[in-house]
């Protein structure tokens, strides 16, 4: 852990390098008025909207909707099936690959027919959610569909020989429109209130009606993005029956990575921001992806206060879209992926967005937070699935 002192609070940061623009935001966040006691920096660290991906922000008593970002409640779930190496090939994982795309819509696409009202959040008063109840019919035709950009659906192998099946999904168009809705709001306020705030990290007042009906739709999209990857999960385990035949699933493994919260740390209460972080208290059980061409793991938290106990939610990019698709070879990416005897999707220069060489180094990443989480499972690719 590296630390930087030169602002309100501190800056702590888990990478051994970060670059510019991304260490500019966080001395962005650091100097904010409510920031809480100091900034946590994930190893998969880089730059984001008004704050970097891989950040943890702690307030006092306001909400910041650009610290929980547009896809509100993405996360990733995961689980170990029956089935063992030894079951499948690749001409039978194929038919599963194909029988999940049938089923679950990728990148743009919606379904076209109205999904099932009993697949949306429950327990929710829609009537104290006037903008979510707005969206209620594209929230049917979204749950269960992928979504584009990193979002993927794996078909993976532990080192001892188990098959899994790892998602990374949110909450769709539906939560980047309750997010744009609410940071409009927070920016006409701040303007307002004639706050000296950096663009992008506008804030609402928790107790304010503002905040209020923020934090009420954000948590519900924080349970559509879990419903919209249990529907998902629910689909690809259809898929796996219909290849294999009486498959069975041990329990799904869950962990949101882009939300706010309520939580009690260095003897306060305070609103955690996890931005592109995934929560590790002491014991908890986390999922860490690497990219389509190297390893991804199943972590148990170490709950170590100095990252609000938190960790890395993935590999972090290196490259950004436009500039891995402008500067990584096609051809050097397929090859590699093909070396490794993964069935994958890239076929195009657009797609190298998401090609292994666009993130960084998995191995390196989880060295840097070995006081964060602990690897219990380690998964390596067998198959994907990118919503382009």
């Amino acid at each position: 852990m590296k630390i930087f002192t030169n602002n309100r609070i501190p800056i702590k940061l888990w990478a051994d390098k970060i670059d510019d623009n991304a260490l500019a935001q966080a001395h962005n966040l650091a100097s904010l008025p409510f920031a809480y006691h100091h900034i946590a920096l994930m190893p998969d660290v880089h730059c984001g909207l008004g704050m970097p991906i891989g950040g943890v922000l702690a307030t006092n008593g306001v909400v910041v909707p650009n610290a929980v970002g547009v896809d509100i409640g993405c996360g990733m779930c995961a689980i170990k099936t029956s089935l063992h190496v030894e079951d499948i090939d690749s001409k039978r994982i194929r038919k599963v690959m194909s029988a999940i795309r049938l089923m679950v819509p990728l990148g743009f696409d919606h379904h076209k027919e109205l999904q099932n009202e009993a697949l949306l959040p429950k327990g929710h008063d829609i009537d104290s959610l006037p903008y979510v109840k707005s969206l209620l019919v594209a929230a049917r035709h979204q749950v269960g569909t992928l979504g584009g950009g990193n979002h993927f659906i794996e078909i993976q192998k532990s080192s001892t020989g188990e098959v899994w099946t790892m998602i990374h999904s949110g909450s769709r168009n539906v939560g980047k429109q309750v997010a744009d809705h609410h940071s409009k709001i927070a920016k006409r306020l701040n303007s307002r209130w004639y706050s000296d705030i950096v663009e992008g990290l506008e804030f609402l007042p928790i107790e304010s009606p503002e905040g209020k009906n923020y934090w009420r739709e954000m948590m519900w999209c924080v349970d559509f993005a879990l419903c919209n990857r249990q529907t998902i999960m629910n689909r690809v385990c259809e898929a796996f029956n219909e290849v294999f035949h009486n498959v069975t699933f041990e329990p799904m493994i869950n962990i949101a990575h882009n939300y706010a919260a309520w939580e009690h740390h260095f003897n306060k209460n305070i609103i955690v921001h996890r931005k592109g972080a995934t929560r590790a208290y002491n014991g908890e059980i986390g999922i860490i992806p690497g990219s389509q061409g190297t390893k991804s793991y199943i972590v148990r938290g170490l709950g170590n206060p100095d990252s609000f106990m938190s960790c890395s939610h993935g590999a972090g990019r290196v490259l950004g879209r436009k500039e891995a698709c402008r500067k990584l070879d096609l051809q050097t990416e397929i090859e590699r992926l093909n070396a490794l005897g993964i069935i994958h999707g890239i076929r195009e220069q657009r797609q190298l967005d998401e090609a292994p060489s666009a993130y960084k180094d998995i191995d390196l990443v989880m060295a840097n937070q070995r006081d964060l989480v602990e690897p219990i499972v380690e998964l390596s690719p067998i198959a994907v699935i990118k919503g382009d």
